[in-house]
């Protein structure tokens, strides 16, 4: 089952320097619809203005992946060491046992984001962050990881992580990427018992007969293959976690 989202109907969670659409509720957002697509709870696209701070906390057993779309975020987390996250580099903190502060600070050009929230499969633990400056596009087209938790997908012990390996998560779920050209495709296979949501980041794309264009999310929903097209050239974020939301 295909549920889509369309970009205008997100909500929307403004400040003087912070726009927010989000897929599902979230902070003042508390509109009908899904709460969440399976372990999957926060889905948001932020614009930040320049030199700007995005705070939130304190949060605990949760996995906060933040992909850059645009312009640079430099990265502050309690006890760790701040980062700066160009465009194209994923920033993940695992708040674990608990993260008191958490926040994001746009470069003089601003920075655009999308970010996804993701339930940890345990409770407590050590506050983690992992972050990738940049990861190599396959050269089919199709989806790359860019952040596990499944054994399978880490790295061997010699690889060195420069080369985009995945983050590594708390919970058993994936977020991928795709850059599809147009006329192409990208197909996804996973188990049963998953929920998988998609974002189209730019472009447009199809799946069976429903038609996604920018900013678009999509439940994909009691299926364990999909096959996405490109009607134009387009780029996408994919996450799969368990269906079960407990």
């Amino acid at each position: 089952m295909i549920t889509r989202r369309r970009a205008a109907s997100l909500g929307q969670v403004d400040t003087a320097t912070l726009s927010l659409r989000c897929h599902f509720p979230f902070g003042s957002y508390q509109g009908a619809g899904s709460v969440h697509d399976g372990r999957l709870r926060v889905v948001n696209t932020g614009q930040l203005a320049a030199n700007a701070t995005y705070d939130i906390g304190p949060e605990h057993d949760v996995d906060i992946l933040t992909w850059v779309l645009q312009g640079t975020l430099d990265t502050h987390c309690a006890d760790t060491t701040p980062e700066r996250i160009a465009t194209g580099g994923l920033h993940a903190v695992m708040t674990a046992q608990g993260c008191p502060d958490l926040r994001w600070q746009a470069g003089p050009q601003g920075a655009a984001f999308l970010q996804f929230w993701i339930l940890a499969d345990t409770q407590g633990g050590s506050m983690a962050q992992e972050s990738r400056p940049a990861f190599a596009e396959l050269e089919d087209g199709g989806f790359r990881i860019l952040a596990s938790g499944f054994p399978e997908d880490e790295p061997e012990q010699t690889e060195a992580i420069t080369d985009g390996a995945p983050v590594v998560l708390r919970s058993r779920s994936r977020l991928l990427h795709a850059a599809i050209r147009k006329g192409e495709g990208a197909a996804y296979q996973t188990v049963q018992g998953r929920a998988l949501y998609l974002v189209v980041v730019s472009g447009s794309a199809t799946i069976d007969t429903t038609r996604l264009e920018a900013g678009d999310g999509a439940c994909l929903d009691g299926t364990p293959y999909c096959v996405i097209m490109a009607e134009e050239n387009c780029v996408l974020l994919l996450c799969d976690t368990a269906a079960d939301p407990a």
